[in-house]
């Protein structure tokens, strides 16, 4: 028990029931295939060697519905061994800390985490700390946190800056790899998307080996709104529930989406940003149109080569990959990006926060018989027991 008294939960892998004990479902189970790619083996971004999630879910009472998502790209010390990284902004509103020093340098040297708004100071005070108590890191004076960030202040206490720079910690030192826990968990537990319930969600996309065998994996924060589109099928729309809808009235769809971006490829800074850009066609291929209070942002990194802290007068040579190969890794992204907001999506479960606040999960059965009948569903791939 944290020293405030106030229990903090951490969801484990697999935790994808509603409410009423039905079953969540990443959008595969479903048979929702996105793109033509062959995804990774977990379909997450920790398909990308050495990458590490870690979440502190954050639930308590009936007002706290927030947490913290820790991205670890390799298993060493990231501050001494740097990693080339590029920051895509494709809409504005947001606090993104660290983004001038990646856009001017080219370099990631910390983990990334993601919180609340209101949070974004806890989890700068969490990953300094994480990296001055580094082996190595004795002399360090300057680190160049980074930690974005998403409005949750519907369902969750925001005010309450209930995040602290302990649950920053905790994320960090359960980040493992392998699968990732989806949906309210995290960063994603108190977030809203296309008025159903939001949260974090992963996918992964694998190159062909003529082409470098690359592998691209994507981690989405989704609070965001628009008109739901699934693989091409107007699903918002014949649910009634989209922004601007005559039928759900509701506020201008203001929101955020935070994306991060992994691959193994050698890529260098510009090429980086280039590939962070084409993730943001993603988000737009799920019905967003990145509205004027959204901050959205893709951070990308390259965990093919290390940058190191201390070197000499010249950088040592790297090979990075040509900019005529880079359009297998620019699909990626796109597909990548689409089917991880989906699974954020699909993945969350019902939620009732502060004030009474209420987000449903989005009704799986009946986002299959939409898809189904505008013959966008893989009935070969579908969850058994949800009929088209």
């Amino acid at each position: 028990m944290p020293a405030d008294g106030h229990a903090r939960t951490q969801a484990p892998v697999g935790e994808g029931t509603t409410m009423n004990g039905r079953r969540r479902a990443r959008a595969r189970e479903l048979g929702i295939q996105i793109g033509i790619l062959p995804t990774g083996s977990a379909n997450a971004i920790t398909d990308v060697a050495g990458v590490r999630i870690g979440h502190q879910t954050l639930v308590r009472g009936d007002s706290v519905r927030t947490g913290v998502t820790a991205i670890i790209p390799h298993e060493g010390n990231i501050f001494q061994e740097k990693l080339a990284a590029a920051v895509h902004c494709a809409n504005g509103f947001g606090k993104l800390a660290g983004a001038t020093q990646i856009a001017e340098l080219g370099s990631l040297e910390c983990p990334i985490v993601l919180t609340n708004t209101l949070s974004v100071a806890a989890g700068l005070t969490g990953l300094i700390r994480h990296v001055l108590a580094m082996p190595g890191n004795e002399a360090v004076q300057s680190v160049n946190a980074v930690v974005g960030e998403t409005n949750d202040g519907y369902l969750n206490d925001i005010r309450g800056m209930h995040v602290t720079a302990e649950d920053v910690l905790t994320a960090l030192a359960t980040a493992s790899p392998g699968p990732v826990a989806e949906g309210c968990v995290g960063a994603g537990t108190g977030t809203s998307c296309f008025g159903f319930k939001g949260g974090i969600g992963t996918a992964s996309r694998r190159i062909p080996t003529d082409r470098g065998g690359y592998t691209v994996g994507v981690l989405v924060q989704s609070n965001y709104d628009g008109i739901l589109t699934i693989n091409g099928a107007p699903v918002g729309r014949e649910l009634g529930e989209f922004f601007l809808s005559q039928y759900t009235p509701k506020p201008d769809g203001d929101g955020s989406c935070m994306i991060v971006v992994a691959t193994d490829a050698p890529l260098c800074p510009r090429n980086l940003g280039r590939l962070a850009a084409r993730a943001a066609l993603g988000l737009g291929q799920t019905g967003s149109v990145m509205e004027n209070g959204s901050g959205d942002y893709v951070i990308a990194f390259s965990t093919a080569y290390r940058i190191p802290h201390r070197g000499g007068l010249l950088t040592p040579s790297v090979a990075t990959l040509a900019n005529h190969a880079m359009n297998p890794l620019f699909l990626a992204a796109v597909e990548a990006t689409e089917e991880a907001l989906l699974n954020s999506l699909l993945q969350a479960t019902d939620t009732v926060g502060v004030n009474g606040h209420r987000r449903e999960a989005i009704p799986l059965e009946q986002v299959v018989r939409i898809c189904g009948r505008y013959g966008v569903l893989d009935l070969a791939g579908r969850l058994p027991g949800v009929a088209p």
